[in-house]
């Protein structure tokens, strides 16, 4: 047989699995449904082995549940909108729409070649006016539910993306698409009233099936907190522990900088009067933009009151939760801010007219498109670049016939996300967002992959989302997700988050030219468990490892038997069936890879029945899908893929063997072995080792002075 070579064998078998379309959904289907669902792909740069990570290991899930009977839905698209595809194509002097197409066209490609069994004819494009039509109508549906409004107030500036961000976008003060500082600049801006939904989204945490790590993120972004408002004459302040106000020896309003305003108030419970001070570690968005100080018992204040040498109170009087204000609950969640002043993203369906005010676009003139214009560039101005556009923007109100102009700023993409795996149940329909029956069929996602950094952005927006179209009437369930799991992380080989500045990326078109796609799959499963969110180190030698794996299981298909399963090789195949569905399951997919390593060690040292590599080719097939489908066509089994095949079931009553191997030593050499039955007396043992050739020959003018059986395992002659 030839040596193993995937060139000849992977894009074979790609164009014959997309030419029979083997892994489309089947909508007529009785089958269980299964909707897995991945994280869609920024097209912002070509694909890195991290994105492989993302999409090729739980394509290892998909084709195994697919293979349990399953009616499976494993769809892709891309996340085409905002600013990371913008920036990128502002940075190469590209108009963004080409630069966005032209890397989904290469991005394509290369999610193919790693041969996921992606559903492609349910592909959605979020930049294509066949999808943010929909996300323009849902909006539409918001709006008029009350949901979306335009309030002006200060909010997060980045200066260097020339946008406002929402408040989850700005990670210590800077912005996290960029990492430039932030500033406060007093917009008009879109807002959901995603604050409506908190202690919804907060209650209904519970009943999901989600890692506590998840939850927590989003109880802790969320940050439901019960306290009493208090007034301090005319300030008012917001404080979780009203008991200690005793102790409080001033009041701390936000500010820029620390300093004193050289004003003073009443403490209500102590009628003392106290200073009043601007600080930074006071949250304006927070409670009331105002807290009491009380260093005794808060270290930030202990903290600020040394700084500043403010007395510290440490004993005193306790006071009742209500005795001086009213009990209130405060979140940290603040409305998401879904406007954006820049180009390349959904023009927001709205006119505004002089006579009228806020006038939202009809259905029948959706969508509004994203105009063509010369200049994308962002502002400086805080305007969107869409304001130039004089022809576009400049329009007639559709209730007075009086001059209007459209709204020039544009969603943040969070929006175009918060509803794209409803679209992909539906993709095609040119009348809805998505009809009744592929909802009823789909949803609720069974399990949703994807990036612990979406925790507090991506995955609470679309919860939200999902839960005002359930309340419009427009889906059946409140929550989107029955399973999240976060994956981890690849770094580079030098153990460090993989960048080019570093020149530790690892680029996977090399890697699959070299090694092939299947052996860079396989490298990812076993690189460490994917149900954790970890960080694992890409390793040269580790890969060599796996390629070197799967020629073996290639070469064990010229050496196999018509034997029937043996004691010990049998109940191994039904341990490493039993092991092998187990870690997919539980996405331990390591652990998946160790098991069928050791069968094959097993199968190369003990031999292989054709029964055994049929099984073996299966439990393999997830893993290794393209190899396994060139193997399995030269078996003559039959003539359909390996991948429409059933998964292997074990027999619990075979996974302990009825004999074992008893290694047969001379002098402590190991001469030869042989299997027996469990049942059988040390005596019958001996008898039946002596009578081996390969070992009687050993005693030929000999004589066995000692005998050491260690049931089991081993029988030891010692001879003169």
């Amino acid at each position: 047989m030839t040596e193993y070579d995937p060139k000849k064998i992977e894009s074979k078998w790609q164009k014959e699995w997309e030419k029979q379309g083997i892994y489309n959904a089947n909508e007529d289907s009785e089958k269980e449904k299964f909707y897995f669902l991945v994280e869609f792909p920024y097209p912002s740069g070509n694909l890195h082995v991290g994105h492989w990570y993302a999409f090729a290991v739980p394509d290892i899930a998909v084709r195994f549940h697919r293979m349990s009977g399953k009616n499976v839905m494993f769809p892709i698209g891309f996340d085409a909108f905002g600013l990371p595809a913008e920036n990128a194509a502002i940075k190469r002097n590209l108009n963004p729409r080409d630069w966005t197409f032209g890397n989904i066209d290469y991005m394509k490609n290369q999610l193919k070649s790693m041969g996921a069994s992606f559903d492609w004819p349910r592909e959605v494009i979020t930049c294509d006016p066949k999808y943010y039509k929909w996300t323009q109508w849902l909006f539409l549906k918001l709006f008029e539910k009350g949901l979306a409004y335009q309030a002006e107030r200060e909010e997060p500036w980045c200066p260097s993306c020339k946008t406002v961000l929402a408040h989850e976008q700005v990670i210590n003060d800077r912005c996290e698409r960029c990492g430039t500082e932030v500033v406060q600049k007093k917009m008009l801006q879109w807002n959901l009233k995603i604050t409506d939904y908190a202690d919804r989204l907060l209650s209904d945490l519970e009943k999901l099936v989600w890692p506590k790590p998840i939850k927590e993120a989003q109880k802790n972004w969320i940050g439901k907190s019960e306290g009493s408002l208090i007034k301090f004459d005319d300030i008012e302040v917001f404080t979780t522990r009203p008991d200690t106000i005793f102790g409080a020896t001033f009041v701390v309003i936000s500010g820029k900088e620390d300093k004193f305003t050289g004003k003073y108030v009443t403490n209500p419970a102590t009628k003392e009067k106290i200073p009043v001070w601007e600080a930074q570690y006071v949250m304006a968005d927070y409670g009331t933009g105002a807290i009491m100080g009380v260093p005794a018992d808060d270290e930030r204040d202990r903290v600020f009151a040394e700084k500043y040498k403010l007395p510290i109170v440490e004993n005193y009087q306790k006071a009742g939760f209500e005795d001086f204000g009213r009990k209130v609950i405060k979140y940290k969640l603040r409305d998401w801010v879904v406007s954006r002043q820049r180009y390349w993203g959904v023009p927001i369906p709205v006119l505004h007219c002089v006579r009228c005010g806020v006038v939202p676009v009809s259905e029948e003139d959706l969508p509004v498109l994203l105009p063509e214009i010369a200049d994308y560039l962002p502002r400086n101005d805080g305007k969107s670049p869409l304001a130039k556009a004089r022809s576009w923007l400049e329009i007639r109100c559709p209730k007075c016939g009086g001059k209007a102009e459209r709204e020039t700023d544009t969603l943040d993409t969070f929006v175009d996300s918060s509803w794209y795996f409803l679209r992909y149940c539906d993709p095609h329909n040119e009348k809805e967002f998505v009809s009744r029956g592929p909802l009823d069929k789909w949803m609720p996602v069974d399990f949703y992959s994807g990036g612990a950094e979406h925790t507090t952005m991506h995955l609470l927006y679309s919860r939200f989302w999902h839960k005002a179209l359930f309340d419009l009437g427009l889906v059946n369930e409140s929550e989107p997700y029955v399973r999240r799991m976060n994956r981890g992380l690849i770094l580079g080989p030098d153990s460090h988050k993989m960048s080019k500045s570093r020149g530790n990326v690892v680029d996977p078109d090399k890697e699959v030219e070299r090694f092939g796609a299947d052996t860079v799959r396989m490298y990812l499963a076993f690189i460490g468990p994917f149900n954790e969110v970890g960080a694992y180190p890409w390793n040269p030698d580790s890969i060599v490892g796996v390629r070197r794996f799967l020629e073996k299981v290639w070469r064990l298909r010229g050496r196999t038997s018509s034997i029937d399963s043996r004691g010990p090789t049998s109940a191994l195949m039904h341990q490493t069936i039993k092991n092998v569905t187990e870690s997919i399951e539980s996405m331990k997919m390591n652990t998946a890879v160790s098991s069928l390593m050791i069968f094959v060690n097993h199968l190369i040292e003990h031999g292989v029945t054709k029964e055994e590599y049929e099984i073996l080719l299966k439990l393999l097939s997830p893993f290794a899908p393209h190899m396994t489908e060139e193997l399995w066509s030269t078996l003559g089994v039959d003539q359909r893929s390996i991948h429409l095949e059933s998964w292997p079931k074990y027999d619990e009553t075979r996974l302990v063997a009825d004999t074992v191997t008893i290694v047969v030593q001379i002098n402590g050499k190991v001469r030869g072995s042989f299997e027996i039955g469990k049942s059988l007396r040390a005596k019958e043992i001996q008898e039946k080792a002596r009578n081996l050739p390969e070992i009687n020959k050993w005693f030929v003018g000999k004589e066995v002075k000692k005998t050491v059986f260690v049931p089991g395992k081993l029988i030891n002659f010692v001879t003169t």
